[in-house]
């Protein structure tokens, strides 16, 4: 499990982090009041529209669709994490957590494939060790209402390793976002568990199962959008040879050869 990284990166995680760090030294507020989140919320929009400029210029000067929709992503991850730090470090800081005072941070559904189109929602999935304690919960409040504050549309859930699984095996479209998950912040080794058991318990023996759902999916979408590939007005998102059938063939390649990246795929022969 590695973390997504760029080369040119819109914002520099390290540098955006300290950054936060000398503003909140330098506020003269307190970190928990509001007269500091407000300077803060100012400030994360400013950088945020300043770095959204620069994606549209890169965009219009090498005219790399992919690339930018991965740079708005890792620009998205950047922002989570620092706000998820700033939260964890200045307004519940925990120096001695239990066991379960533990959290994770993972992006799902288009997010969690590392890319992020101008004004997508955000899919995020909050991972706990067990059931849910007050500081956990504190912490992702103060995450998604940060978020909301700064407008984005946010998708969210809330849930320990148990649920995870359980859910997984018996929905669908929760295994499916869940297959996409990618880590952001938090306890890495909470989210490689994750991964583990979810591979362990889910996926393993299950292949037929999932290529034959996710095919009985496609074929519903087909006919809601119109079977024909040759339509005057085609749906590109969900109809016949659309984006939606290209992330199914992901989606399946991936839990059949059980890999984590589309050239492993290639790698492996397809």
């Amino acid at each position: 499990m590695a973390k997504q990284t760029l080369s040119k990166p819109l914002i520099n995680p390290t540098r955006f982090l300290d950054d936060i760090e000398e503003f909140v030294a330098n506020s003269g507020h307190a970190p928990a009041s509001t007269a500091l989140r407000t300077e803060l919320l100012t400030h994360f929009k400013a950088v945020y529209r300043e770095a959204r400029n620069k994606a549209e210029a890169l965009l219009l000067d090498d005219g790399d669709g992919t690339l930018c929709a991965k740079r708005l992503s890792h620009l998205q991850d950047t922002l989570i994490e620092t706000i998820y730090r700033f939260a964890a470090q200045h307004i519940y800081h925990n120096d001695n957590p239990s066991s379960g005072e533990r959290l994770t941070i993972a992006a799902v559904g288009g997010y969690g494939r590392g890319t992020l189109a101008p004004g997508s929602d955000i899919d995020l999935l909050f991972i706990l060790p067990f059931k849910q304690t007050p500081w956990c919960e504190q912490i992702v409040e103060y995450v998604l209402y940060f978020l909301w504050d700064m407008g984005y549309k946010v998708g969210h859930a809330t849930r320990n390793i148990d649920e995870c699984i359980r859910q997984a095996k018996a929905d669908m479209t929760i295994r499916t976002s869940i297959l996409e998950a990618r880590y952001i912040s938090g306890d890495v080794e909470l989210f490689s568990e994750l991964e583990t058991r979810f591979q362990k318990e889910v996926v393993r023996r299950t292949a037929k199962q999932f290529i034959d759902a996710k095919l009985a999916e496609r074929d519903l979408r087909h006919r809601k959008a119109g079977e024909s590939r040759y339509l005057v007005e085609p749906n590109i998102k969900d109809g016949k040879g659309g984006l939606r059938d290209l992330h199914t063939l992901f989606w399946i390649g991936k839990y059949y050869y059980r890999v984590s990246r589309p050239r492993e795929l290639v790698e492996a022969g397809l």
